[in-house]
């Protein structure tokens, strides 16, 4: 997918210290000054309904922000970027870029895009997503191996942690606009889900971290 360049963050951001993948943080962050809420986002039990990964997939079970929070799932809504700015601070991110998933956008790649990121599978970062525009569905991992599906849209903030399985799809209008942000240079490399993925180290760490939350 095509992204523009991107942005570098303006001071103090630059100054945080980098921290190289060798290092395995603890998987599971929470933030001083803004404490997870889910006012806005609605969060439930994926249906497993054969179809459209774009429908709802709405099962009517409703799940929690704490059960979020217990797999380490944040999610925030922010009404101004002084607040992502803030929590980007907060966090160490240092860069960012945005990212349009649209037909309009993609064209004929957009269909497969789509389901690439659907693809069950995890990153070695952690995940955070502020959505500009539009709508969209991520879906997550609970304890039990089940899917969670949360709907995002305008405003809200989602930050998954690093090892935990996850995928992605917009809704039926097809078109999200988004903010991606990192602690070093943009990437986006999804491991699929397999047994050796299994076992990879982020993967392992942060399943410890859900036997100690």
């Amino acid at each position: 997918m095509r992204t523009p360049p991107h942005k570098t963050l303006p001071p103090p951001h630059s100054s945080i210290p980098s921290h190289p993948l060798s290092v395995l943080k603890p998987t599971i962050k929470r933030l001083r000054n803004f404490p997870p809420t889910n006012a806005i986002m609605r969060a439930y039990e994926y249906d497993n309904i054969t179809g459209d990964q774009r429908e709802d997939h709405d099962s009517g079970a409703v799940i929690s922000g704490a059960a979020l929070n217990q797999i380490g799932v944040l999610t925030h809504h922010f009404d101004s970027v002084d607040d992502v700015n803030a929590l980007a601070t907060e966090r160490g991110y240092k860069n960012r870029d945005e990212v349009t998933i649209s037909p309009s956008a993609l064209g004929d790649l957009y269909e497969g895009k789509v389901k690439t990121f659907f693809h069950e599978h995890l990153h070695e970062d952690e995940e955070i997503r502020y959505v500009l525009d539009g709508h969209g569905f991520f879906d997550v991992r609970s304890k039990d191996d089940c899917w969670v599906r949360i709907s995002v849209s305008k405003g809200d903030l989602i930050i998954l942690p690093a090892g935990i399985y996850h995928r992605f799809t917009t809704d039926k209008n097809n078109y999200i606009k988004a903010m991606r942000l990192f602690q070093e240079e943009p990437k986006w490399t999804p491991l699929n889900r397999d047994p050796q993925v299994d076992e990879n180290a982020y993967r392992t760490t942060y399943l410890k971290s859900l036997s100690v939350a």
